[in-house]
């Protein structure tokens, strides 16, 4: 089924290059950024536009590998390449980059980077606790204080407040589009939920990505779902992130008949989940919220677990696929854990997937799948 308001979505964002074309040109900064533990909001109430950074293509690879290791994940090598062929518009567009250290292998291409481009480079600490908490706020802060310097802006408290309710906004936008897929059947396929995710982190104007995501709820879930459609398998796909020219399995899974409702990775589902209780200015507010994430780079990492069982409740699926890059060993490493978590406590079936962004174990990869959803039946 297509929808009018989707199809408008996607009119919109495919001229995001020009209109942030346009916004550099009457003197508006931009702020590419690699992960959602930096916080959009700082960059917004510096008056500059962030934007999401190139790394789910294959064809930037080759290049990298030229300096990187061919066995590093693909998103790092994937980045760097866009880098290296000056073929991102974003990335071409961006003042500066700011940078988290997740993962040892990102942090050391941040360091390559940096010859190509401003890196601004974010100390995140390795555990969720007050510790970590009082270092990452300091470090908020110093990122502040950079923009105001860069940009010759004044960061007001005000601004921040103002940014911190406008990203508010905008994530439950983004969720109540996201948990339309809770109905069965879904009304939204798994890559129609990875598309949306995608395209709007590309939007420069976050207004316009609340009016565009609100129509897209408002149309779905104003449809009386009447379809008699074939039982299909409902899928929590976790782990890696993931994005359009990236999407192989999720597409896989969807072409071998199963229905992925749920993407719980920084893409998609993390993005929107709901915040721990916080207090205090705005950067105390940013450093609770953003470091909630739970991401495998963090040790221990009890909030993922938290968060499969609780989407798997909420969506109500039959399985758990766990998608992990080659060469990505936090989310690797992290996954015999999830595994039984997901089989002893939730009862739930459970696959790894670990690949790559080539197509060349496509097959592979179907013939895998098939075997688990004919099990799943």
């Amino acid at each position: 089924m297509s929808f009018k308001s989707l199809e408008a979505f996607r009119s919109l964002t495919d001229r995001n290059v020009l209109r942030l074309q346009e916004a550099k040109a009457k003197g508006t900064h931009v702020v590419g950024q690699y992960c959602i533990y930096t916080p959009l909001e700082i960059v917004l109430a510096a008056d500059a536009i962030p934007v999401s950074l190139c790394g789910t293509k294959n064809d930037s690879i080759p290049a990298a590998e030229a300096m990187l290791p061919r066995i590093l994940c693909p998103l790092i090598k994937s980045s760097f390449g866009f880098a290296l062929q000056d073929s991102c518009p974003y990335l071409a567009a961006s003042d500066i980059v700011v940078a988290d250290t997740t993962c040892d292998g990102k942090k050391k291409m941040f360091e390559l980077l940096n010859k190509y481009k401003p890196v601004y480079v974010l100390q995140l600490p390795q555990a969720q606790d007050a510790e970590g908490a009082g270092f990452w706020r300091r470090q908020l802060e110093l990122y502040k204080e950079r923009l105001e310097t860069q940009f010759n802006v004044t960061i007001t408290e005000e601004k921040l407040m103002a940014a911190i309710d406008l990203v508010e906004r905008f994530r439950l936008a983004l969720k109540r589009v996201l948990d339309l897929s809770k109905q069965d059947p879904a009304p939204l396929s798994g890559m129609e939920l990875l598309e949306i995710c995608f395209r709007a982190s590309f939007l420069p104007v976050f207004d316009e990505r609340i009016r565009e995501l609100d129509q897209i709820y408002e149309e779905i879930s104003a449809l009386k779902n009447t379809r008699e459609e074939k039982k299909r398998p409902r899928i929590l796909v976790t782990g890696v992130p993931t994005g359009m020219g990236s999407h192989k399995v999720v597409a896989l899974l969807e072409e071998c008949g199963a229905r992925v409702v749920c993407i719980d990775n920084c893409t998609c589902y993390k993005k929107v989940r709901n915040h721990p209780e916080a207090s205090g200015n705005a950067l105390d507010i940013l450093a609770t919220r953003s470091l909630d994430i739970p991401c495998a780079v963090m040790s221990p990492n009890p909030g993922r677990f938290e968060a499969v069982a609780n989407l798997a409740s909420d969506f109500a699926v039959d399985a758990v696929v766990d998608l992990t890059w080659q060469g990505c060993q936090t989310y690797d490493v992290e996954s015999w854990s999830l595994r039984q978590d997901v089989q002893e406590k939730l009862k739930l079936p459970f696959l790894q997937i670990v690949t790559d962004y080539a197509s060349s174990d496509t097959e592979q990869l179907r013939i895998r799948i098939e075997a688990f959803l004919e099990m799943l039946a």
